[in-house]
């Protein structure tokens, strides 16, 4: 036998609480550990605009190439 609560107004077993319980805790757990993943870089201390550029550049390439590669 199962035992029964009222929630609302209808019967609802142990068994649906529990279950209802335990999905709730792992869907929010889901989502909070979810979203999206910002990858930050040091700030470049360039000592001229033609170096920041060279480097920015220079980043870039090497980016599509380990994406290439993967």
């Amino acid at each position: 036998m199962v035992a029964m609560y009222t929630v609302a107004g209808r019967q609802v077993g142990s068994h649906v609480l529990a279950m209802a319980t335990l999905g709730t805790t792992f869907a929010l757990s889901a989502l909070a550990m979810g979203g999206k993943k910002t990858q930050t870089t040091p700030p470049i201390q360039a000592s001229s605009s033609d170096e920041e550029k060279f480097i920015k550049e220079f980043l870039a390439k090497a980016e599509v190439e380990s994406k290439a590669n993967h």
